[in-house]
């Protein structure tokens, strides 16, 4: 029996995430883990190890479990995708890497696809195995899942979890092999526990990052089993059209899991990926959400209490504002007389801040609105600019005294964060085509 890799932890904020790093080739290959994982019981099955060290043996491989999964500390709740990334980048900087492949398979896809927006320096490839950009069922998805087949998939969860659970969908290859049956239950019993399973699947069911991934710039290849059982091949054929840099293969079988009938065609695809990597340019794009405040009747306010007055309020207002973007890792990009405009590389933060700043402000006697959207912006000289910005200040202009409006892509990317949302139907914002879907934050749910 060959020695399981040596299993190491970095902390994400206050959570232990553990940790493998296989290999010592010159690109570093980031293996995020779909539904469940457990690092150390991967190489417990000859064929899932066989598939790992196969892709070590040209990489830098890292593997991890995710939070509330595996070896990595159990959570009270199921992170968002944001959260993910930022135990993603814990535990590149744990093992000092500055810039990798990202290969997620099945639920693992959605969050490499985000990181690669949010973060193109950091990315140099993307692989996207068997995954998907939105699992819930469509008008123009309708092989996607049902909200009914969610709740019945969850019930099975609960009452039949430590069994082989779905084994028939996603390793119909060898779903009757009395060995592998029994590895993939204790795999799953070791990966989470029934609660915390029925959590995630909830979560992934409400994810959808299709309107980012015209921001990734790096290399993308997307491979799918055309008789993939778990998730459905033309999820695949979605995320081929959606991505600007994809190259999509369609594998034979059916079998969802990676390390089985199409291993060793998908470890040759990846290789041939990494080998044509070139030298990264500085990114001119990133994706990133933007948050635009101001205070409601400023004008009236400044009247009615004089010049010296009003300076001593507004200095008050920019102090809790810089404060609040500070605690929520916001930047500052423009002040324009009672207004912010600020940018931060993950929604959830960026909601909260905003729930943040009109308590806060309204403690002082000063109501403001507040919007966000989260798009792809340009970066030049330091600052941002594009559409996604005049999307975010039309979205402010069109909230309400005390409320914090955001857009359907920053609804759509912070599933799992337990934040909630009023919706607030399609609204046509000025200067701007079309009519866009507008949500107004819950603000106990955000602070």
């Amino acid at each position: 029996m060959q020695t399981i890799p040596t299993t190491h932890y970095t902390k994400s904020g206050d959570v232990h995430i553990a940790y493998q790093v296989v290999g010592e080739g010159p690109t570093d290959l980031v293996l995020v883990p779909g539904w469940v994982s457990n690092v150390e019981c991967f190489w417990e099955e000859p064929r899932c190890a066989g598939f790992l060290r196969s892709l070590a043996a040209f990489s830098r491989l890292i593997v991890f479990d995710k939070r509330g999964t595996g070896l990595s500390d159990r959570v009270a709740y199921m992170p968002s995708l944001e959260t993910r990334m930022d135990d993603l980048r814990a535990v590149l900087a744990a093992v000092g890497s500055q810039r990798a492949v990202l290969c997620g398979y099945s639920e693992g896809g959605p969050m490499c696809a985000l990181f690669a927006a949010t973060y193109p320096a950091r990315t140099a490839g993307l692989v996207m195995l068997g995954s998907y950009a939105s699992r819930a069922w469509r008008a123009d998805a309708p092989w996607g899942r049902t909200a009914q087949q969610m709740e019945q998939f969850n019930r099975s969860c609960e009452e039949q979890w430590g069994a082989p659970l779905a084994i028939e969908r996603i390793m119909p290859s060898v779903a009757q092999d009395e060995s592998v049956r029994r590895w993939w239950g204790r795999f799953l019993r070791m990966s989470a526990s029934p609660a915390a399973v029925v959590a995630l699947n909830t979560m992934n069911h409400e994810i959808d990052v299709r309107p980012v991934l015209g921001s990734v710039q790096a290399p993308v290849l997307v491979l799918h089993a055309r008789g993939d059982q778990q998730v459905d091949v033309r999820h695949g054929r979605e995320l081929a059209t959606l991505l600007p840099r994809a190259r999509y293969v369609e594998l034979v079988g059916e079998d969802h899991a990676p390390w089985l009938t199409n291993a060793e065609q998908i470890v040759r695809e990846i290789e041939t990926l990494i080998a044509a990597i070139g030298e990264p340019d500085e990114p001119e794009r990133v994706l990133a959400t933007v948050l635009f405040s101001d205070i409601v009747g400023s004008t009236e306010r400044a009247i009615e209490l004089g010049d010296r007055a009003w300076r001593e309020l507004l200095n008050r207002h920019h102090q809790i504002v810089r404060q609040a973007l500070q605690r929520f890792r916001g930047r500052e990009v423009d002040t324009a007389g009672d207004g912010f405009f600020a940018t931060f590389d993950g929604p959830a933060r960026a909601v909260r801040c905003a729930a943040s700043m009109v308590e806060a402000l309204r403690a002082i006697g000063v109501e403001v609105r507040i919007g966000l959207h989260t798009g792809e912006c340009e970066t030049v000289s330091g600052k941002v600019a594009g559409i996604a910005v005049h999307i975010g200040a039309r979205v402010s202009a069109t909230a309400r005294p005390g409320e914090v409006f955001v857009t359907g892509t920053v609804k759509d990317l912070v599933a799992g964060s337990g934040l909630r949302f009023e919706d607030r139907g399609d609204c046509v914002l000025k200067g701007l085509p079309d009519a866009w879907h507008l949500y107004a934050v819950d603000l106990s749910s955000a602070v």
